[in-house]
């Protein structure tokens, strides 16, 4: 739209390859459009691609908090309790937001 509009200048002019270029990629949407590809029976099977496995642990925070950590990777007890300890840290701390 704003090269629409652009060519409404006066004094404007169109570029040859450029014109070109936009006939030649509506040709090939047109083309890939009228041929799409055949979908295969056994598309998204053996791929690698399948639904990984999530993992989730809760743990309850100091002052009554709760916390749930989700991942892809297994965690483990000590993650599991290095993150509510960091959790409980910045909950109780009295220092100010540098971002506000």
């Amino acid at each position: 739209m704003l090269a629409a509009a652009g060519a409404l200048q006066a004094g404007h002019q169109r570029s040859p390859s450029r014109v070109r270029a936009a006939r030649e990629a509506m040709l090939r949407e047109y083309a890939r459009i009228q041929n799409p590809q055949e979908t295969r029976e056994d598309a998204g099977s053996g791929d690698g691609l399948d639904e990984p496995e999530i993992h989730r642990v809760e743990i309850e925070l100091p002052d009554g908090g709760q916390l749930v950590l989700t991942d892809i990777e297994s965690i483990t007890p000590e993650r599991a309790e290095k993150t509510a300890d960091r959790i409980a840290r910045i909950l109780n701390s009295t220092e100010r937001d540098r971002q506000s």
